[in-house]
């Protein structure tokens, strides 16, 4: 049987009131698309917009490049997905087996609050399909609750960008929320490994990775959890 995957990537652009651009992490989408794709997975992308998501330029400088994010820029069946993201509205948990978010700051200031990326999110959990995020993704959990009325994070083991990351690069005092504090505030156990190592944690359908680093085993757990 063949899964399908709904990947939701951030489509805010604006890095605060900075005056610089921001959007999606590159390799955050890259390296889970393959790690899925290679193994089988039909993935749908969307985003609160629909169309082409915005790019977070920093992810595509030459330093931030891997092996991924060159072969997800040489692949024209891939960028013509990326161009064509469904819009979240439009977008039914019904037909996926899985939900995956990809981080970058964009997801900071859109998806957090989205109402329809949270309306996904607890359907897909109420339907005990998995959810997972990596990096700042994460933060799109801070408002979805569970069937009784409790944060989803409560009391489950999850990670995501940590505080002492987001300070290294100069951001902590221009995003909105921090996911580590976020996440704590709603009751998660959080917990993290070392700056820019990756790391990654699974509890039950809850799936986090902590950094862009962390992508790849993002996806394999996720993979793991949809295989049995």
């Amino acid at each position: 049987m063949t899964n399908s995957v709904l990947v939701i990537v951030t489509s805010h652009d604006k890095l605060g009131d900075t005056g610089e651009p921001t959007g999606f992490w590159l390799e955050e989408l890259a390296a889970p698309y393959y790690a899925l794709q290679d193994a089988g997975v039909k993935l749908t992308l969307a985003s609160p917009k629909g169309g082409r998501p915005p790019l977070d330029p920093k992810s595509d400088d030459p330093a931030s490049e891997t092996e991924a994010t060159r072969r997800f820029k040489a692949d024209a069946p891939a960028n013509v997905a990326l161009s064509n993201t469904a819009k979240l509205s439009e977008v039914n948990a019904d037909g996926f087996d899985a939900v995956f978010y990809p981080g970058g700051h964009g997801p900071m200031w859109d998806l957090v609050s989205d109402t329809n990326s949270i309306a996904l999110i607890e359907a897909f959990w109420a339907a005990n399909k998995p959810v997972a995020a990596v990096c700042h993704a994460p933060i799109v959990l801070a408002n979805t609750k569970d069937t009784d009325g409790a944060f989803i994070v409560k009391d489950r083991a999850v990670t995501g960008f940590t505080n002492s990351e987001e300070d290294a690069v100069g951001l902590t005092d221009i995003v909105p929320l921090l996911v580590e504090d976020t996440l704590i505030d709603r009751g998660g156990k959080f917990s993290k490994g070392a700056d820019w190592d990756p790391f990654a944690l699974q509890d039950g359908n809850l799936i986090t990775g902590q950094n862009p680093a962390s992508s790849e085993k993002v996806a394999e757990l996720l993979l793991q959890q949809l295989r049995g």
